[in-house]
């Protein structure tokens, strides 16, 4: 199992439209994924690692698949599409990152 993370960092003059994220981007994400997508997490930086210390991140999604492979195949055909909404709620560039998924 794979998890593939897209992490936005925090920034001062950055942006980052949340209700849009969760009402409209990641419900398309959601269907365009179709089965191949197992899980999915969306989570919002608070704080760092000390109390009232800045976030390093604005959000985060954590979405699973059986493969790198699974992932590829389904993400491909819909790339243009989902990256081209992008805009529609940040100006944030993320950073992406696919992990092998050890225990959970």
């Amino acid at each position: 199992m794979i998890e593939v993370t897209v992490a936005y960092p925090a920034g001062q003059g950055r942006t980052f439209n949340m209700d849009y994220y969760l009402k409209t981007h990641i419900p398309l994400f959601q269907k365009r994924m179709g089965a191949a997508m197992k899980t999915i997490r969306v989570s919002r930086g608070i704080g760092g690692s000390t109390p009232r210390s800045p976030t390093a991140f604005v959000a985060m999604v954590h979405a699973t698949f059986d493969s790198a492979e699974v992932f590829a195949t389904a993400f491909a055909p819909h790339a243009a599409e989902l990256q081209g909404d992008a805009p529609n709620y940040t100006d944030i560039q993320p950073v992406v990152q696919i992990s092998e998924v050890l225990m959970g």
